[in-house]
C-alpha cells in the first residue's frame, strides 16, 4: 500500500556554499490540508534552478521514507525532517525497484505520471550539510 506522508514545498533563496551565493528552494517544509498541483509545480512551491528542476516532467519529486531510514542510519543522524531531501512529496511504499517510467498513481483527485528518473543535485549537499551528499546518494543506488 502507498501512502503520502507529507506534502512539502519551498520557494528559492540565496544561502552561501561554500563562499559562493547559491539560489536553492532546496528547504521544502510539510504543509497542512491539500494543495493544488498544476502542470509547473505545487503551489507554493519553486525552483531556484530552473534548467535542472521544476517543469512539466519534473513538476513533482517524490522520495520515500525508506530512504530516510536508510540515509538517518547511514550518517548517524536523527534530525531528519520531511523534505529533507527537497522532496515535495514524502511517501511510503514506492521503492525505487518497483517504479517504472510510465507508472501511473492517483493521489487525492490528480493522477501523476512517473516521467523520468530522479537527478541528485549538488543542493542536496547544501540542504544535508554534508558537500559529498549528491556523490553518496548515487553510490548507495538512493537517488
Amino acid at each position: 500500500m502507498v501512502r503520502l506522508l507529507s506534502v512539502n514545498v519551498g520557494l528559492p533563496r540565496d544561502v552561501t556554499w561554500q563562499g559562493k551565493i547559491v539560489n536553492t528552494a532546496i528547504w521544502k517544509t510539510p504543509v497542512d490540508g491539500p494543495r493544488m498541483v498544476r502542470r509547473l509545480n505545487v503551489d507554493g512551491d519553486g525552483q531556484g534552478d530552473l534548467a535542472g528542476h521544476g517543469g512539466e516532467r519534473r513538476a513533482v519529486f517524490v522520495y520515500q521514507i525508506d530512504s530516510y531510514r536508510y540515509w538517518q542510519e547511514q550518517l548517524r543522524r536523527d534530525d531528519f525532517v520531511y523534505g529533507q531531501f527537497g522532496e515535495n512529496f514524502t511517501v511510503d511504499g514506492l521503492p525505487d525497484a518497483e517504479v517504472c517510467i510510465g507508472d501511473r498513481y492517483r493521489i487525492g483527485g490528480a493522477l501523476f505520471e512517473a516521467t523520468q528518473p530522479r537527478v541528485t543535485c549538488y543542493r542536496l549537499g547544501i540542504r544535508m550539510d554534508e558537500p559529498e551528499m549528491a556523490a553518496l546518494v548515487v553510490k548507495h543506488g538512493r537517488p
